[in-house]
Protein backbone atom coordinates (compact mmCIF):
# COMPACT_ATOMS: atom_id res chain seq x y z
CA UNK A 1 0.00 0.00 0.00
CA UNK A 2 1.40 3.44 -0.76
CA UNK A 3 1.17 6.79 0.79
CA UNK A 4 0.82 10.22 -1.78
CA UNK A 5 3.41 13.07 -0.07
CA UNK A 6 2.57 15.91 -1.65
CA UNK A 7 5.74 18.15 -1.86
CA UNK A 8 4.92 22.09 -2.95
CA UNK A 9 4.35 24.30 0.03
CA UNK A 10 2.21 26.80 0.10
CA UNK A 11 3.54 30.16 -0.90
CA UNK A 12 2.02 33.02 0.85
CA UNK A 13 2.92 36.03 3.20
CA UNK A 14 2.24 35.59 7.15
CA UNK A 15 0.25 38.40 9.74
CA UNK A 16 3.52 39.91 10.86
CA UNK A 17 3.73 42.06 7.61
CA UNK A 18 7.12 41.42 5.19
CA UNK A 19 7.73 43.54 2.19
CA UNK A 20 9.56 40.80 0.05
CA UNK A 21 9.81 42.02 -3.63
CA UNK A 22 12.39 39.04 -4.48
CA UNK A 23 10.81 35.84 -1.88
CA UNK A 24 8.22 33.67 -2.57
CA UNK A 25 7.26 33.78 1.46
CA UNK A 26 5.38 30.20 2.79
CA UNK A 27 3.00 30.93 5.48
CA UNK A 28 2.00 28.39 8.48
CA UNK A 29 0.18 26.09 6.07
CA UNK A 30 3.78 25.47 4.30
CA UNK A 31 5.56 25.46 7.74
CA UNK A 32 2.13 22.71 8.84
CA UNK A 33 2.30 18.95 7.24
CA UNK A 34 -0.03 16.90 5.72
CA UNK A 35 0.78 13.57 7.60
CA UNK A 36 4.28 15.11 8.47
CA UNK A 37 4.96 15.76 5.07
CA UNK A 38 2.31 16.98 2.84
CA UNK A 39 1.53 20.02 1.89
CA UNK A 40 -0.06 22.14 -0.66
CA UNK A 41 1.29 24.19 -3.72
CA UNK A 42 1.09 27.85 -3.91
CA UNK A 43 -1.99 27.70 -6.35
CA UNK A 44 -3.62 25.18 -4.06
CA UNK A 45 -2.64 22.00 -6.09
CA UNK A 46 -0.86 18.89 -4.75
CA UNK A 47 2.43 17.56 -6.37
CA UNK A 48 2.74 13.68 -4.55
CA UNK A 49 5.29 10.92 -4.88
CA UNK A 50 3.47 7.36 -5.41
CA UNK A 51 6.15 4.11 -5.19
CA UNK A 52 7.28 2.66 -8.23
CA UNK A 53 4.57 0.07 -8.61
CA UNK A 54 2.23 2.48 -8.30
CA UNK A 55 0.17 4.75 -11.55
CA UNK A 56 0.04 8.27 -11.64
CA UNK A 57 -2.88 9.38 -14.17
CA UNK A 58 -4.50 12.84 -14.38
CA UNK A 59 -7.91 13.19 -15.85
CA UNK A 60 -9.72 16.64 -16.72
CA UNK A 61 -13.07 17.31 -15.73
CA UNK A 62 -15.47 19.67 -16.79
CA UNK A 63 -13.20 20.99 -19.68
CA UNK A 64 -11.21 22.97 -16.86
CA UNK A 65 -10.18 20.81 -13.91
CA UNK A 66 -6.89 19.03 -13.55
CA UNK A 67 -7.64 15.69 -11.34
CA UNK A 68 -4.80 13.53 -9.96
CA UNK A 69 -5.62 9.77 -9.11
CA UNK A 70 -4.15 9.35 -5.68
CA UNK A 71 -3.78 5.74 -3.69
CA UNK A 72 -3.70 7.28 0.20
CA UNK A 73 -3.71 7.01 3.64
CA UNK A 74 -4.12 3.55 3.52
CA UNK A 75 -7.10 2.86 1.48
CA UNK A 76 -7.65 -0.01 -0.65
CA UNK A 77 -6.06 0.93 -4.37
CA UNK A 78 -9.45 0.39 -5.85
CA UNK A 79 -11.02 2.50 -4.09
CA UNK A 80 -9.35 6.06 -5.64
CA UNK A 81 -9.19 9.23 -4.06
CA UNK A 82 -9.44 12.54 -6.85
CA UNK A 83 -7.54 15.40 -6.05
CA UNK A 84 -9.35 18.95 -7.79
CA UNK A 85 -6.66 21.50 -9.23
CA UNK A 86 -6.23 24.47 -10.75
CA UNK A 87 -5.08 23.80 -14.43
CA UNK A 88 -3.28 26.59 -16.36
CA UNK A 89 -4.61 29.31 -16.75
CA UNK A 90 -7.88 28.77 -14.75
CA UNK A 91 -10.10 31.66 -14.30
CA UNK A 92 -10.65 31.00 -10.61
CA UNK A 93 -7.59 30.91 -9.30
CA UNK A 94 -6.60 34.17 -7.57
CA UNK A 95 -3.44 34.59 -9.86
CA UNK A 96 -5.58 34.61 -12.81
CA UNK A 97 -7.46 37.28 -11.93
CA UNK A 98 -8.33 40.89 -13.91
CA UNK A 99 -5.83 43.32 -12.84
CA UNK A 100 -8.82 45.33 -11.86
CA UNK A 101 -9.93 42.82 -9.53
CA UNK A 102 -6.24 42.57 -7.53
CA UNK A 103 -6.14 46.62 -6.82
CA UNK A 104 -9.95 46.29 -5.16
CA UNK A 105 -8.11 43.67 -3.18
CA UNK A 106 -4.69 45.45 -2.57
CA UNK A 107 -6.92 48.76 -1.65
CA UNK A 108 -9.49 46.41 0.66
CA UNK A 109 -6.03 45.27 2.43
CA UNK A 110 -4.59 48.82 3.17
CA UNK A 111 -8.47 50.15 4.54
CA UNK A 112 -8.59 47.48 6.77
CA UNK A 113 -5.54 48.24 7.92
CA UNK A 114 -6.06 51.68 8.25
CA UNK A 115 -8.75 51.25 10.49
CA UNK A 116 -6.98 48.89 12.60
CA UNK A 117 -4.16 51.36 12.98
CA UNK A 118 -6.20 54.12 13.10
CA UNK A 119 -8.37 52.38 16.13
CA UNK A 120 -4.67 51.73 18.34
CA UNK A 121 -4.33 55.42 19.12
CA UNK A 122 -7.61 57.19 18.59
CA UNK A 123 -7.44 57.21 22.62
CA UNK A 124 -4.55 59.10 22.55
CA UNK A 125 -5.42 62.99 22.52
CA UNK A 126 -9.29 61.96 23.93
CA UNK A 127 -7.59 60.58 27.23
CA UNK A 128 -7.38 63.93 29.13
CA UNK A 129 -11.18 63.89 28.62
CA UNK A 130 -11.72 59.90 29.61
CA UNK A 131 -10.12 60.55 32.79
CA UNK A 132 -12.16 62.93 34.78
CA UNK A 133 -14.95 61.27 33.10
CA UNK A 134 -14.22 57.57 34.68
CA UNK A 135 -12.63 59.18 37.87
CA UNK A 136 -9.12 57.82 36.70
CA UNK A 137 -6.34 59.83 38.39
CA UNK A 138 -3.55 57.24 38.09
CA UNK A 139 -1.09 57.96 35.41
CA UNK A 140 -0.12 54.10 35.01
CA UNK A 141 -4.10 53.95 34.03
CA UNK A 142 -3.80 56.14 31.65
CA UNK A 143 -2.16 54.33 29.06
CA UNK A 144 -4.31 51.27 29.38
CA UNK A 145 -6.64 51.97 26.25
CA UNK A 146 -3.77 52.03 23.81
CA UNK A 147 -1.90 49.47 25.91
CA UNK A 148 -4.89 47.26 25.71
CA UNK A 149 -5.51 47.21 21.85
CA UNK A 150 -1.72 46.03 21.73
CA UNK A 151 -1.81 43.67 23.50
CA UNK A 152 -4.63 42.67 21.19
CA UNK A 153 -1.99 42.65 18.63
CA UNK A 154 -0.20 40.02 20.50
CA UNK A 155 -2.90 37.51 20.86
CA UNK A 156 -4.76 37.96 17.55
CA UNK A 157 -2.72 36.40 15.51
CA UNK A 158 -2.66 33.55 17.37
CA UNK A 159 -5.69 33.11 16.46
CA UNK A 160 -6.59 34.51 12.94
CA UNK A 161 -3.07 33.30 11.12
CA UNK A 162 -3.88 29.75 11.97
CA UNK A 163 -7.71 29.80 11.32
CA UNK A 164 -7.37 32.03 7.84
CA UNK A 165 -5.88 28.86 6.34
CA UNK A 166 -8.12 27.01 7.51
CA UNK A 167 -11.35 28.67 7.01
CA UNK A 168 -10.27 31.33 4.54
CA UNK A 169 -9.29 34.55 3.98
CA UNK A 170 -12.46 36.34 3.81
CA UNK A 171 -14.56 35.08 6.09
CA UNK A 172 -12.02 36.06 8.73
CA UNK A 173 -11.80 39.11 7.52
CA UNK A 174 -14.73 40.18 7.72
CA UNK A 175 -16.38 38.45 11.00
CA UNK A 176 -13.73 40.16 12.62
CA UNK A 177 -14.39 43.68 11.58
CA UNK A 178 -17.59 43.05 12.13
CA UNK A 179 -16.94 42.48 15.72
CA UNK A 180 -14.25 45.24 15.83
CA UNK A 181 -16.83 47.79 14.68
CA UNK A 182 -19.15 46.76 17.05
CA UNK A 183 -16.56 46.97 20.49
CA UNK A 184 -15.83 50.53 18.92
CA UNK A 185 -19.43 51.60 19.22
CA UNK A 186 -19.38 49.67 22.76
CA UNK A 187 -16.42 51.85 23.71
CA UNK A 188 -18.60 55.38 22.44
CA UNK A 189 -20.97 53.77 25.11
CA UNK A 190 -19.03 52.32 27.92
CA UNK A 191 -20.57 52.94 31.26
CA UNK A 192 -17.68 52.64 33.52
CA UNK A 193 -13.52 52.41 33.37
CA UNK A 194 -13.80 48.76 33.67
CA UNK A 195 -15.82 48.14 30.63
CA UNK A 196 -13.99 50.81 28.43
CA UNK A 197 -10.77 48.71 29.03
CA UNK A 198 -12.48 45.17 28.35
CA UNK A 199 -13.81 46.64 24.72
CA UNK A 200 -10.25 48.05 24.07
CA UNK A 201 -9.07 44.77 24.63
CA UNK A 202 -11.59 43.47 22.56
CA UNK A 203 -11.42 45.85 19.74
CA UNK A 204 -7.20 45.34 18.89
CA UNK A 205 -8.15 41.50 19.43
CA UNK A 206 -9.89 42.01 16.34
CA UNK A 207 -8.41 44.36 14.82
CA UNK A 208 -5.07 42.54 14.60
CA UNK A 209 -6.63 40.41 11.60
CA UNK A 210 -5.79 42.69 9.38
CA UNK A 211 -2.39 42.91 9.92
CA UNK A 212 -2.06 39.10 10.24
CA UNK A 213 -4.10 37.90 7.21
CA UNK A 214 -3.71 40.66 4.77
CA UNK A 215 -0.20 39.78 3.72
CA UNK A 216 -1.56 36.68 2.73
CA UNK A 217 -4.92 37.80 1.17
CA UNK A 218 -1.65 39.61 -1.20
CA UNK A 219 0.32 36.85 -1.65
CA UNK A 220 -2.99 34.69 -3.03
CA UNK A 221 -3.36 37.44 -5.54
CA UNK A 222 0.29 38.23 -6.69
CA UNK A 223 2.13 35.74 -8.13
CA UNK A 224 4.83 37.60 -9.12
CA UNK A 225 6.58 38.51 -6.17
CA UNK A 226 8.31 41.57 -7.62
CA UNK A 227 4.98 43.28 -7.56
CA UNK A 228 3.92 41.45 -4.37
CA UNK A 229 6.76 43.23 -2.40
CA UNK A 230 5.93 46.43 -3.67
CA UNK A 231 2.34 46.18 -2.81
CA UNK A 232 3.65 44.88 0.55
CA UNK A 233 5.86 47.97 1.07
CA UNK A 234 2.43 50.17 0.20
CA UNK A 235 0.22 48.38 2.56
CA UNK A 236 3.25 49.39 5.45
CA UNK A 237 3.44 52.57 4.84
CA UNK A 238 -0.32 52.13 5.55
CA UNK A 239 0.40 50.97 8.86
CA UNK A 240 2.41 53.78 10.05
CA UNK A 241 0.07 56.26 8.27
CA UNK A 242 -3.19 54.82 10.49
CA UNK A 243 -2.12 55.91 14.38
CA UNK A 244 -1.13 59.66 12.75
CA UNK A 245 -4.58 60.42 11.52
CA UNK A 246 -6.07 59.22 14.90
CA UNK A 247 -4.43 61.82 17.66
CA UNK A 248 -5.88 64.69 14.90
CA UNK A 249 -9.35 63.36 14.72
CA UNK A 250 -9.40 62.49 18.59
CA UNK A 251 -7.74 66.19 19.12
CA UNK A 252 -10.45 68.08 17.74
CA UNK A 253 -13.86 65.67 18.53
CA UNK A 254 -12.93 64.75 22.17
CA UNK A 255 -13.72 68.66 22.87
CA UNK A 256 -16.88 68.42 21.84
CA UNK A 257 -17.17 64.99 23.48
CA UNK A 258 -14.47 62.26 24.07
CA UNK A 259 -17.42 59.59 23.30
CA UNK A 260 -17.47 61.53 19.52
CA UNK A 261 -13.98 60.11 19.14
CA UNK A 262 -15.22 56.56 19.04
CA UNK A 263 -18.26 57.33 17.11
CA UNK A 264 -15.99 58.81 14.35
CA UNK A 265 -13.93 55.49 14.67
CA UNK A 266 -17.29 53.59 14.01
CA UNK A 267 -18.38 56.00 11.04
CA UNK A 268 -14.98 55.00 9.33
CA UNK A 269 -15.19 51.73 10.08
CA UNK A 270 -19.27 51.34 8.94
CA UNK A 271 -18.16 53.13 5.51
CA UNK A 272 -15.73 50.49 5.42
CA UNK A 273 -17.08 47.81 6.28
CA UNK A 274 -19.12 48.39 3.27
CA UNK A 275 -16.61 48.25 1.10
CA UNK A 276 -14.76 45.34 2.40
CA UNK A 277 -18.21 43.37 2.16
CA UNK A 278 -17.78 42.81 -1.53
CA UNK A 279 -13.86 40.87 -0.52
CA UNK A 280 -13.92 37.76 -2.43
CA UNK A 281 -12.16 34.30 -1.13
CA UNK A 282 -8.48 34.72 -2.28
CA UNK A 283 -7.13 31.44 -0.56
CA UNK A 284 -6.41 28.79 -3.33
CA UNK A 285 -7.43 25.64 -1.63
CA UNK A 286 -10.44 26.96 -0.22
CA UNK A 287 -11.65 27.72 -3.60
CA UNK A 288 -10.43 24.40 -4.48
CA UNK A 289 -12.35 22.86 -1.50
CA UNK A 290 -15.86 24.85 -2.76
CA UNK A 291 -15.50 23.32 -6.11
CA UNK A 292 -14.28 19.92 -4.67
CA UNK A 293 -17.87 20.13 -2.75
CA UNK A 294 -19.87 21.35 -5.71
CA UNK A 295 -18.44 18.62 -7.74
CA UNK A 296 -19.54 16.01 -4.99
CA UNK A 297 -22.82 17.39 -5.12
CA UNK A 298 -23.21 16.66 -9.08
CA UNK A 299 -21.73 13.69 -9.82
CA UNK A 300 -22.31 12.11 -6.81
CA UNK A 301 -19.09 10.75 -6.41
CA UNK A 302 -17.58 11.32 -2.67
CA UNK A 303 -14.24 10.28 -3.46
CA UNK A 304 -13.79 14.02 -4.89
CA UNK A 305 -11.54 16.30 -2.69
CA UNK A 306 -9.52 19.12 -2.46
CA UNK A 307 -5.97 18.78 -0.90
CA UNK A 308 -6.36 21.13 2.15
CA UNK A 309 -10.03 18.44 3.01
CA UNK A 310 -6.63 15.56 3.38
CA UNK A 311 -4.83 17.85 5.71
CA UNK A 312 -4.17 16.68 9.35
CA UNK A 313 -4.74 19.96 11.78
CA UNK A 314 -4.45 18.96 15.55
CA UNK A 315 -3.00 20.18 18.91
CA UNK A 316 -0.30 19.16 18.48
CA UNK A 317 0.59 21.18 14.99
CA UNK A 318 -0.80 24.11 16.55
CA UNK A 319 1.60 23.65 19.13
CA UNK A 320 5.12 22.75 17.26
CA UNK A 321 3.78 25.27 14.84
CA UNK A 322 2.32 27.93 15.59
CA UNK A 323 3.37 28.70 18.98
CA UNK A 324 6.71 26.84 19.43
CA UNK A 325 8.86 26.59 16.48
CA UNK A 326 8.33 31.30 17.12
CA UNK A 327 9.56 30.79 20.65
CA UNK A 328 12.61 28.15 19.27
CA UNK A 329 13.85 30.89 16.79
CA UNK A 330 13.56 33.77 19.27
CA UNK A 331 15.98 31.55 21.56
CA UNK A 332 17.81 29.80 19.01
CA UNK A 333 18.85 32.09 15.80
CA UNK A 334 20.30 34.97 16.63
CA UNK A 335 19.03 36.74 13.09
CA UNK A 336 15.71 36.32 14.49
CA UNK A 337 16.68 37.28 18.30
CA UNK A 338 18.50 40.59 17.17
CA UNK A 339 15.71 41.53 15.09
CA UNK A 340 13.07 41.43 17.48
CA UNK A 341 15.34 43.22 20.07
CA UNK A 342 15.51 46.33 17.49
CA UNK A 343 12.06 46.41 16.05
CA UNK A 344 10.50 45.80 19.25
CA UNK A 345 12.35 48.53 20.94
CA UNK A 346 11.67 50.93 17.57
CA UNK A 347 7.98 49.84 17.99
CA UNK A 348 7.66 50.68 21.83
CA UNK A 349 8.87 53.89 20.87
CA UNK A 350 7.00 55.00 18.04
CA UNK A 351 3.93 54.12 20.66
CA UNK A 352 5.40 56.18 23.18
CA UNK A 353 5.64 59.29 21.54
CA UNK A 354 1.64 58.90 21.62
CA UNK A 355 2.16 59.65 25.54
CA UNK A 356 5.52 61.99 24.87
CA UNK A 357 3.93 64.51 22.03
CA UNK A 358 1.17 65.56 24.28
CA UNK A 359 3.86 66.53 27.60
CA UNK A 360 6.06 67.91 24.86
CA UNK A 361 3.42 70.41 22.53
CA UNK A 362 0.67 70.80 24.81
CA UNK A 363 3.12 71.53 28.00
CA UNK A 364 5.87 73.26 26.77
CA UNK A 365 4.23 74.76 24.08
CA UNK A 366 0.61 75.18 25.44
CA UNK A 367 -1.16 74.00 22.81
CA UNK A 368 -4.29 72.26 22.54
CA UNK A 369 -5.25 68.93 21.73
CA UNK A 370 -6.60 69.22 18.59
CA UNK A 371 -3.48 71.25 17.58
CA UNK A 372 -1.10 69.42 19.65
CA UNK A 373 -2.73 66.52 17.28
CA UNK A 374 -0.61 68.24 14.22
CA UNK A 375 2.39 67.28 15.45
CA UNK A 376 2.15 63.54 14.12
CA UNK A 377 1.51 64.39 10.66
CA UNK A 378 5.46 65.17 10.02
CA UNK A 379 6.11 61.69 11.03
CA UNK A 380 3.11 60.61 8.12
CA UNK A 381 5.15 62.35 5.51
CA UNK A 382 8.71 60.88 6.79
CA UNK A 383 6.73 57.38 6.06
CA UNK A 384 5.65 58.14 2.86
CA UNK A 385 9.20 59.33 2.09
CA UNK A 386 10.63 56.13 2.57
CA UNK A 387 8.31 54.24 0.55
CA UNK A 388 9.82 56.33 -2.28
CA UNK A 389 13.22 55.30 -0.95
CA UNK A 390 12.48 51.60 -0.67
CA UNK A 391 10.49 51.53 -4.25
CA UNK A 392 14.09 53.30 -5.55
CA UNK A 393 16.29 50.74 -4.30
CA UNK A 394 13.82 48.27 -5.34
CA UNK A 395 13.99 49.57 -8.49
CA UNK A 396 18.01 49.12 -8.54
CA UNK A 397 17.49 45.83 -6.90
CA UNK A 398 15.99 44.50 -9.48
CA UNK A 399 18.22 45.83 -12.61
CA UNK A 400 21.49 44.13 -10.31
CA UNK A 401 19.61 41.09 -10.17
CA UNK A 402 19.18 41.33 -14.35
CA UNK A 403 22.48 42.41 -14.75
CA UNK A 404 23.89 39.41 -12.44
CA UNK A 405 25.91 41.84 -9.84
CA UNK A 406 27.28 39.83 -7.47
CA UNK A 407 26.51 41.92 -4.78
CA UNK A 408 22.18 41.48 -5.55
CA UNK A 409 23.22 37.64 -4.69
CA UNK A 410 24.00 38.59 -1.23
CA UNK A 411 21.45 38.28 1.30
CA UNK A 412 22.92 40.89 3.82
CA UNK A 413 23.13 43.50 0.54
CA UNK A 414 19.83 43.34 -0.65
CA UNK A 415 17.92 44.82 2.28
CA UNK A 416 19.94 45.54 5.05
CA UNK A 417 21.46 48.84 3.50
CA UNK A 418 18.09 50.46 3.94
CA UNK A 419 18.02 49.91 7.41
CA UNK A 420 21.76 51.23 7.80
CA UNK A 421 20.23 54.46 6.53
CA UNK A 422 17.24 53.82 8.54
CA UNK A 423 19.18 53.62 11.70
CA UNK A 424 20.80 56.86 12.45
CA UNK A 425 18.09 58.75 11.05
CA UNK A 426 15.44 57.36 13.49
CA UNK A 427 18.95 57.97 16.06
CA UNK A 428 19.45 61.67 14.97
CA UNK A 429 15.09 62.31 15.06
CA UNK A 430 15.37 61.56 19.05
CA UNK A 431 17.94 63.60 19.86
CA UNK A 432 16.28 66.27 17.41
CA UNK A 433 13.21 66.24 19.18
CA UNK A 434 14.60 66.40 22.95
CA UNK A 435 17.15 69.15 22.33
CA UNK A 436 15.14 71.23 20.43
CA UNK A 437 11.70 70.92 22.60
CA UNK A 438 11.59 74.19 24.32
CA UNK A 439 9.90 77.01 25.13
CA UNK A 440 12.59 79.54 23.65
CA UNK A 441 12.58 77.57 20.14
CA UNK A 442 10.13 77.55 17.60
CA UNK A 443 7.41 74.59 18.02
CA UNK A 444 8.23 74.05 14.10
CA UNK A 445 11.79 72.65 14.71
CA UNK A 446 11.20 69.76 17.23
CA UNK A 447 7.89 68.80 15.23
CA UNK A 448 10.08 68.33 12.35
CA UNK A 449 12.25 65.76 13.84
CA UNK A 450 9.07 63.92 12.63
CA UNK A 451 10.38 63.43 9.66
CA UNK A 452 13.79 61.49 9.79
CA UNK A 453 11.83 59.49 12.54
CA UNK A 454 9.08 58.74 10.40
CA UNK A 455 11.33 57.75 7.66
CA UNK A 456 14.04 55.56 9.71
CA UNK A 457 10.91 53.64 11.78
CA UNK A 458 9.46 52.60 8.04
CA UNK A 459 13.20 51.85 6.59
CA UNK A 460 14.19 49.37 9.62
CA UNK A 461 11.18 47.76 9.73
CA UNK A 462 10.97 47.16 5.65
CA UNK A 463 14.76 45.82 5.72
CA UNK A 464 14.93 43.66 8.55
CA UNK A 465 11.35 41.74 7.69
CA UNK A 466 13.10 41.37 4.25
CA UNK A 467 15.92 39.96 5.52
CA UNK A 468 14.19 37.67 7.90
CA UNK A 469 11.93 36.77 4.79
CA UNK A 470 15.40 36.28 2.03
CA UNK A 471 17.08 34.73 5.09
CA UNK A 472 14.79 31.63 6.03
CA UNK A 473 11.73 31.42 3.20
CA UNK A 474 9.80 28.29 3.71
CA UNK A 475 10.16 29.30 7.49
CA UNK A 476 9.87 33.11 7.77
CA UNK A 477 6.38 32.76 8.99
CA UNK A 478 7.58 31.57 12.36
CA UNK A 479 10.08 34.53 12.49
CA UNK A 480 7.96 37.01 11.45
CA UNK A 481 5.25 35.74 14.08
CA UNK A 482 7.89 35.85 16.76
CA UNK A 483 8.94 39.66 15.73
CA UNK A 484 5.36 40.23 15.72
CA UNK A 485 4.63 39.15 19.16
CA UNK A 486 7.70 40.60 20.46
CA UNK A 487 6.72 44.04 19.16
CA UNK A 488 3.51 44.10 20.56
CA UNK A 489 4.97 43.09 23.87
CA UNK A 490 7.21 46.06 23.87
CA UNK A 491 4.55 48.53 22.60
CA UNK A 492 2.09 47.80 25.12
CA UNK A 493 3.99 47.53 27.93
CA UNK A 494 7.22 50.58 27.33
CA UNK A 495 4.48 53.45 27.31
CA UNK A 496 3.73 52.90 30.95
CA UNK A 497 7.32 54.29 32.02
CA UNK A 498 6.41 57.38 29.32
CA UNK A 499 5.32 60.13 31.75
CA UNK A 500 7.53 58.99 34.61
CA UNK A 501 10.45 59.33 32.80
CA UNK A 502 9.37 62.78 31.35
CA UNK A 503 8.86 64.18 34.31
CA UNK A 504 11.76 62.79 36.22
CA UNK A 505 14.36 63.06 33.51
CA UNK A 506 13.08 66.18 31.54
CA UNK A 507 12.10 66.34 27.76
CA UNK A 508 15.80 66.43 26.53
CA UNK A 509 17.48 63.62 28.64
CA UNK A 510 14.15 61.28 28.54
CA UNK A 511 14.33 61.92 24.50
CA UNK A 512 18.30 61.10 24.87
CA UNK A 513 18.10 58.26 26.75
CA UNK A 514 15.78 56.89 23.90
CA UNK A 515 18.18 58.15 21.28
CA UNK A 516 21.03 56.81 22.89
CA UNK A 517 19.29 53.11 23.50
CA UNK A 518 18.33 53.48 19.62
CA UNK A 519 21.70 53.76 18.67
CA UNK A 520 23.16 50.66 20.76
CA UNK A 521 20.51 48.80 18.06
CA UNK A 522 21.38 50.69 15.42
CA UNK A 523 24.94 48.23 15.55
CA UNK A 524 22.24 45.41 14.54
CA UNK A 525 21.90 45.94 10.40
CA UNK A 526 25.78 47.01 9.90
CA UNK A 527 26.73 43.48 12.44
CA UNK A 528 24.74 41.69 10.16
CA UNK A 529 26.15 43.24 7.22
CA UNK A 530 29.47 41.92 8.54
CA UNK A 531 28.89 38.48 10.20
CA UNK A 532 25.37 37.82 8.47
CA UNK A 533 26.67 34.88 6.67
CA UNK A 534 28.68 33.26 9.32
CA UNK A 535 25.44 33.26 11.07
CA UNK A 536 23.44 31.53 8.34
CA UNK A 537 25.89 29.22 7.75
CA UNK A 538 25.36 27.96 12.01
CA UNK A 539 21.84 28.02 12.24
CA UNK A 540 20.19 25.02 11.86
CA UNK A 541 17.00 26.63 9.98
CA UNK A 542 19.39 27.76 6.89
CA UNK A 543 21.11 25.01 6.92
CA UNK A 544 18.07 23.07 6.68
CA UNK A 545 16.93 24.99 4.16
CA UNK A 546 20.10 24.82 1.94
CA UNK A 547 19.59 21.30 1.86
CA UNK A 548 16.47 21.36 0.62
CA UNK A 549 17.13 23.67 -1.99
CA UNK A 550 20.01 21.64 -3.28
CA UNK A 551 17.89 18.51 -2.76
CA UNK A 552 15.34 20.09 -5.27
CA UNK A 553 17.79 21.12 -7.73
CA UNK A 554 18.57 17.23 -7.83
CA UNK A 555 15.69 16.32 -8.23
CA UNK A 556 14.83 19.06 -11.13
CA UNK A 557 17.80 17.51 -13.16
CA UNK A 558 16.64 13.87 -12.65
CA UNK A 559 15.24 12.48 -15.62
CA UNK A 560 11.44 12.95 -15.56
CA UNK A 561 10.06 9.41 -17.84
CA UNK A 562 12.18 7.54 -15.45
CA UNK A 563 10.53 9.39 -11.81
CA UNK A 564 6.69 9.04 -11.33
CA UNK A 565 6.62 11.41 -9.06
CA UNK A 566 9.08 14.28 -7.40
CA UNK A 567 9.84 13.71 -3.68
CA UNK A 568 10.02 16.27 -1.76
CA UNK A 569 12.76 17.76 0.23
CA UNK A 570 12.68 17.81 3.97
CA UNK A 571 9.99 20.11 5.57
CA UNK A 572 9.75 22.29 8.72
CA UNK A 573 7.81 18.82 10.68
CA UNK A 574 10.61 16.75 9.59
CA UNK A 575 13.65 19.38 11.00
CA UNK A 576 11.38 19.48 14.52
CA UNK A 577 11.48 15.70 14.61
CA UNK A 578 15.30 16.09 14.21
CA UNK A 579 16.08 18.58 16.81
CA UNK A 580 13.84 16.25 19.05
CA UNK A 581 15.89 13.38 18.58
Amino acid sequence: MSRSKYGQGLQCLNHDIAVSSDIHVEDKSSESALDQSDSIGPDGNCTHESSASSAEDTRKVDDRIKIEEEDIHGKPDHEERIIVSFPDGDPENPYNWPMRKKIYILLAGIVAVINSTLGSSLPSNAINYIAPYFHVTDEQQLVLPISLFLVGYVLGPLIFGPLSETYGRRIIMLSSFVVFTLFTMACALAPNWPAFLVFRLICGINASSAIAVVGGLYADVFGNPVIRGRAMAIFMAATTCGPMLAPLISGFVSVVSWRWTFWVGLIVAGASLAFLSLLPETYGPIILKKRANRMRKESANPNIFAAIELEKKGARQMMTVTLMRPVHMIVYEAIVLFTCLYLSIAYAIFYLFFEAYPIIFEGLYHMNTGVAGLAFLPIMVGAVIALGIFLWYDTILQRAKKANANWASIEEYRRLPLACLGGPLYVISLFWLGWSASPHVHWIVPMLAGVPFGMGFMLIFMALLNYITDAYEVYAASGMAATSCCRSIFGAVLPLAAAPMYKSLGVSWASTLLGFLSLAMSIIPFAFIKYGDRIRENSKFCQELKKRKEQIAMENGKDKDKSVGHRHAAGPEELESGEKE
